[in-house]
């Protein structure tokens, strides 16, 4: 079987602009129906109204802008602010995979519904296709940053959803917890439960969801230690509810126990995601590089 691995961080890159000469007397919106034919009218509209044209180097939103021969009429694309501080990992006809930042929700919730990954990059899918569709496929908590993964089909969404767990074959984290686990690497099998306050917790088998959390010590110290996590199974809070347990809470991690704050944030970043893409069966692999902070603040506990 093919692997396959991203490639670098490229960050959001709009499409190039295209230009366009006029022949003969024209106004705007007619000529760019006759000469964009890859766009639907409402994608070439939007384009316009969106302040994405230009006629010899100056903006106009006006559809019946009107234009001379020899007029430069210049095309591209309005880049949405949200979209700079998204890094686009890899995209393909079916899939978008990003590195969200910390803060950022995956999708929507009662309280916020349009800050989230999930809104910046549907509406950066639409920029070229006002009929494009986003799929979430799983999630991130708010604060933990790294890879996520988004179907562009409802074939694929669906492929992934309902073999997601076979599919799968690594989910890695990098945590800087608090303190240090006393073996170099383990592995923590619990049943999972949820208090009425949203709290995670291992109890009694009969009524829990089985959570599987495998760790490994990257770097150890008396203050932090930074841990390679890798989940078997994908269950809400698992990894922070896990290494609490373990009596090494995510830094910055207060509602499971964390007494410190280093980075002001959650700790937790997910670096690797490989899977088996569930139509061309080829192995992907998407990394998101652990953010620097992580290695500062681990360091600065030796240069008290």
């Amino acid at each position: 079987m093919k692997d396959f691995t991203s490639p670098t961080s490229r960050g959001y890159r709009p499409p190039p602009p295209r230009f366009f000469t006029v022949e003969t007397q024209d106004t705007l919106l007619p000529f760019l129906l006759t000469h964009i034919r890859d766009k639907s009218r409402n994608t070439v509209k939007n384009l316009l109204t969106a302040g994405c044209v230009s006629v010899n180097g100056k903006t106009t939103t006006r559809h019946d802008h009107p234009l001379s021969p020899g007029d430069r009429v210049r095309v591209g694309t309005k880049e949405p602010p949200e979209l700079r501080r998204v890094p686009i990992l890899y995209e393909d006809d079916s899939l978008l995979v990003i590195s969200k930042p910390a803060g950022l929700l995956s999708v929507a919730t009662d309280v916020e519904r349009y800050k989230t990954a999930y809104r910046i990059m549907t509406d950066y899918v639409r920029l070229n296709n006002p009929d494009a569709r986003l799929f979430i496929v799983h999630r991130l908590d708010r604060e933990t940053s790294g890879v996520l993964l988004f179907a562009k089909t409802e074939a694929m969404k669906r492929a992934l959803q309902d073999n997601w767990n076979d599919l799968v074959q690594r989910r890695e984290y990098v945590a800087l917890v608090e303190g240090a686990p006393e073996r170099e690497r383990g592995v923590i099998r619990t049943y999972l439960h949820e208090t009425k306050t949203h709290l995670v917790y291992s109890g009694r088998s009969e009524t829990g969801v089985l959570a599987v959390t495998h760790y490994t010590v990257l770097r150890r110290g008396e203050e932090y230690s930074l841990l390679m996590v890798d989940i078997k199974t994908g269950r809400k809070n698992q990894i922070r509810a896990h290494l609490s347990e373990l009596g090494c809470p995510v830094a910055g991690d207060k509602k499971y126990g964390a007494e410190t704050n280093p980075l002001g944030r959650l700790a937790l970043h997910a670096t690797t995601l490989e899977l088996i893409n569930p139509l061309t069966k080829r192995r992907m692999t998407f990394s998101s590089p652990v953010p620097k902070e992580f290695e500062r603040a681990f360091n600065r506990q030796f240069h008290v």
